[in-house]
């Protein structure tokens, strides 16, 4: 189990930043995809796996922390002359415009980043195993100002699986890859729904049914063998057949309902449709050109709309829906991530360069050479859209148009932690997983 030693790391940035551990965005690229669904809930979710975690709403124009979870107790205090505390709801820590300031922000640009900056040397967080920061929609100014003061650590990318929010996908990779943030999951939110799942199969009650012709054939035996007994002992006779009767009955009537009930669990458990929504979402597509492999999907819940509403966050609410699970899964993979960057180097180790002398793109781990592939093979086995269908993944690209002279036109850049960035020199800019070029060199040996 990697863990993370507080005394090994020293984070720049703002002094109230000082003992945070680990600073998580979570962004995209327009609005109403559910970014601050995903960064409350994430939030909680590595608060309920053991951590200590505060959440920064950094969007100044349309703060959603406020609403999503109302602070336990609202007044802002300060911690010393210059600094104030964190807001705390539900144990995770919290701050945004919106909790210092009621009106709308009506600002111009710089006036936003200048604002930002105090916010980030306003307060003071403590000591925290990870900082969620909720990023402002886009790719402009203010989230750029904000990985390059955070020290972003690793972000997680939220859209939703339309075709059109895939390019909002790809600025938002980008964006963070030019700054060195290493892009680890991506969430595709309002990705399906359960057809009947809010309409569960009615439950089969027991229906006793007397059989009265067996009732009357025991009475008029009762009534024949009664002879000189009392009234109150015939009485009692015929209470005790009418009583036995009803036992009998209901027991058969039990066992009719349980019957009836198992089959209806298990015909709705099987009859139960998926439905995406909108469309099978890009889980392959990022893959192969971006080294994503982490991709969450997240139902359309009229639950977790209410739970954004209400001030509660849904896996606090709803613990045991199946998209809880999902956030707690995520959580997960960005701890594991996360560890895994800042230990043991993942892809850090690795290189990729071009030999102009031998004319051959040379693949490392360390020190170790692993392999070399040829540039015009590397060059036809770009995946970006240009190159491949994004639907059917039919190439577009006739490998006979490449020529065998093609070369990086300068150096080879990492793209974040997960990819390299090559500029050929036929103008072509391509994008390659460091798994996909490990991929073809294994496949030459």
């Amino acid at each position: 189990v990697l863990t993370i030693d507080p005394a090994s790391l020293s984070r720049p940035g703002p002094s109230g930043m000082a003992g945070i551990r680990n600073i998580v965005a979570v962004s995209s690229c327009k609005g109403g995809v559910g970014k601050s669904t995903t960064s409350v809930n994430l939030a909680y979710s590595l608060r309920k796996a053991g951590k200590s975690v505060g959440i920064f709403d950094a969007d100044l124009f349309g703060p959603s922390l406020p609403t999503m979870v109302p602070p336990d107790d609202d007044v802002v205090k300060f911690v010393n002359s210059r600094q104030i505390a964190p807001l705390e709801a539900h144990g995770v820590k919290l701050m945004s415009f919106g909790y210092v300031n009621d009106g709308a922000a009506i600002m111009r640009g710089p006036m936003v980043g200048q604002l930002l900056e105090q916010m980030l040397g306003l307060v003071q967080w403590g000591e925290l195993d990870y900082l969620v920061v909720d990023m402002p929609p886009g790719t402009g100014d203010i989230p750029l100002t904000l990985c390059q003061k955070l020290s972003i650590d690793a972000a997680v990318v939220v859209t939703t699986p339309q075709e059109l929010s895939y390019v909002d996908v790809e600025r938002g990779i980008e964006m963070f890859g030019t700054v060195d943030v290493p892009c680890i999951a991506v969430v595709e939110n309002m990705a399906y729904y359960d057809e009947g799942e809010a309409t569960p199969a009615a439950v089969a009650t027991p229906e006793v049914r007397l059989d009265w012709d067996l009732i009357r054939s025991s009475v008029l035996s009762v009534l024949q063998r009664n002879g000189e007994t009392s009234q109150e002992d015939l009485a009692g006779r015929l209470a005790d057949v009418l009583r036995d009767e009803y036992d009998w009955a209901a027991e058969e009537a039990q066992g009719e309902a349980a019957a009836k009930n198992a089959a209806s669990a298990t015909t709705g458990s099987t009859s139960r449709r998926r439905v995406s929504l909108f469309g099978p979402g890009h889980r392959d597509r990022l893959l192969s050109q971006y080294g994503i492999d982490l991709a969450f999907s997240l139902p359309l819940l009229p639950d977790m709309a209410g739970s954004g509403d209400s001030g509660v966050p849904f896996v606090l609410g709803h613990p045991n829906e199946e998209a809880a699970g999902t956030f707690r899964a995520l959580a997960e993979a960005v701890h594991e991530e996360v560890t895994a960057l800042k230990f043991a180097a993942v892809g850090k180790g690795a290189g990729l360069r071009f030999d102009r002398t031998a004319g051959l793109m040379v693949v490392l781990e360390g020190d170790t050479r692993l392999g070399t592939i040829h540039p015009a093979e590397l060059r036809r086995a770009c995946r970006c859209a240009a190159c491949v269908e994004e639907l059917t993944g039919k190439a577009i690209l006739d490998p006979a148009e490449v020529s065998e002279d093609v070369a990086p036109l300068g150096g080879v850049e990492r793209y974040g932690n997960y990819a390299w960035s090559i500029t050929w020199d036929d103008g072509h800019r391509s994008l390659y997983p460091h798994k996909a070029v490990l991929g073809m060199v294994m496949k030459e040996k």
